[in-house]
């Protein structure tokens, strides 16, 4: 896997998201993992996550795994990205070193082996990672073999035209340096500027706890890339016996459309 990875990272069809995510945890305080709480408890529609098993796949910088231990949960994280393994066990060694109830590991959402030996969750947390997989619908298709009552998933939104230009920019911003500076240079204003001036006059805190310097490479890189209507995610679940009981969409703008699925039987 490892090897595999590497050998993407090298002809520029992936991101490294553990480098950024690198970046990012040198920033989480007490107000973003408040932020990233928040996050949880409001999508879950819970007080706390006490005796819940949580799975958090893809967990990059690892705030949200905290998040979910913090809230009282059992948790097992995972991620493809070497260096996002290496994030999540940071903030684990920080803020919880001598706990046994959260494991961190190197893992793929791809692996049908891996996959099914996980066995059952609580919640199965995946917030803006599967489109990233490079086969986004076999990874959607693989959460079928995690037992779970609630799935907590945040897929791009499918803008038409418009994600095809972003498939664009991100794939030339992983060809080389150059066209990576370039893209950065471009976008900059829209991306970064705009939306930190949006912040300061609204006196917003940024969202899920998150950092908008980090988001931007994140968005800019953020290769492999799929998008997915919040029609087609619903109906895919709803084939497999899950309602949705949130959505929250981004209008049809930039960002993710954000769903928490449940179980048919457990909705009734």
């Amino acid at each position: 896997m490892k090897s595999q990875y590497k050998a993407e990272i090298s002809r520029g069809s992936r991101f490294s998201f553990g480098d950024n995510w690198n970046s990012f945890i040198k920033l989480v305080d007490k107000e973003r993992l408040e932020n990233a709480r928040a996050s949880l408890i409001q999508g879950l529609g819970v007080e706390n996550l006490e005796g819940m098993r949580f799975l958090d796949i893809g967990s990059g910088s690892g705030l949200f795994s905290l998040a979910a231990y913090s809230l009282g949960a059992q948790v097992f994280s995972f991620d493809y990205d070497t260096m996002s393994v290496k994030c999540t066990q940071e903030l684990k060694q920080k803020y919880y070193p001598n706990v046994n109830d959260w494991t961190v590991e190197e893992g793929s959402v791809l692996d049908d082996a891996y996959m099914k030996n996980l066995g059952y969750f609580d919640v199965v947390y995946s917030w803006g990672v599967l489109h990233h997989t490079g086969d986004m619908w076999k990874a959607l298709n693989n959460l079928e073999f995690i037992s779970s009552k609630y799935l907590f998933i945040a897929i791009y939104n499918d803008q038409g035209a418009v994600s095809k230009y972003w498939y664009t920019v991100k794939r030339l911003y992983n060809f080389n340096i150059l066209l990576r500076a370039l893209m950065v240079l471009i976008h900059l204003p829209y991306l970064y500027v705009i939306r930190w001036l949006k912040a300061k006059v609204q006196n917003k805190v940024e969202v899920r706890g998150m950092s908008l310097w980090i988001d931007m490479f994140d968005w800019l890189g953020g290769f492999p890339f799929e998008v997915a209507s919040p029609e087609k995610i619903i109906h895919f679940f709803f084939e497999k016996n899950m309602v949705c009981m949130n959505l929250k969409t981004c209008k049809n703008n930039l960002g993710c459309n954000e769903f928490v699925f449940v179980r048919r039987e457990e909705h009734l």
